[in-house]
């Protein structure tokens, strides 16, 4: 593996990590770790930093969802065609290309169930090439980007003697 992929590695395990603890994990320069991510960054590899948050634990509840949405493609349009122009919307954290039953898993999110739904009734499904939404409310997220939620050791079972 060489010092790029070791590197991105790293910093999916924990945005967080200085310089100079990638560079002790890897056994390398600080100032080579600072040019492979410089690099990363200029290639588009790295894109951006982000906090996974337990948003359950947040005052401010946000309401999110994943979309299912078909499409039907005419000869001037491609899935990249209507991936862009969905993306542009600020609701939308996440959108996908998929195989299976459906074309795209859109994640949303909004201050309240209204939000979302007008949203993906007003903006995403006129969208002239999408056929059909299905909307699923997330109602509790136990793990993402990797991190599991909670500390595991709360178990709430009644003990059942035989």
């Amino acid at each position: 593996m060489d010092l790029s992929d070791e590197v991105v590695e790293l910093l999916r395990e924990n945005a967080r990590y200085s310089v100079e603890d990638i560079a002790r994990q890897t056994d390398s320069d600080p100032s080579e770790v600072e040019a492979a991510i410089e690099d990363l960054e200029d290639d588009g590899v790295i894109v951006g930093y982000r906090a996974v948050v337990d948003r359950d634990k947040l005052e401010n509840e946000t309401i999110r969802a994943v979309v299912e949405l078909n499409v039907t493609l005419d000869r001037e349009t491609s899935y990249d065609d209507v991936a862009e122009r969905i993306a542009k919307f600020p609701n939308v954290e996440a959108l996908h290309l998929v195989s299976g039953d459906f074309d795209f898993k859109m994640e949303v999110e909004g201050d309240s169930m209204s939000e979302v739904s007008n949203f993906i009734s007003n903006k995403v499904a006129p969208v002239p090439e999408i056929t059909q939404t299905v909307t699923h409310y997330v109602m509790t997220t136990y793990k993402e980007q990797g991190i599991e939620f909670g500390d595991g050791s709360d178990d709430d079972r009644l003990s059942v003697s035989p």
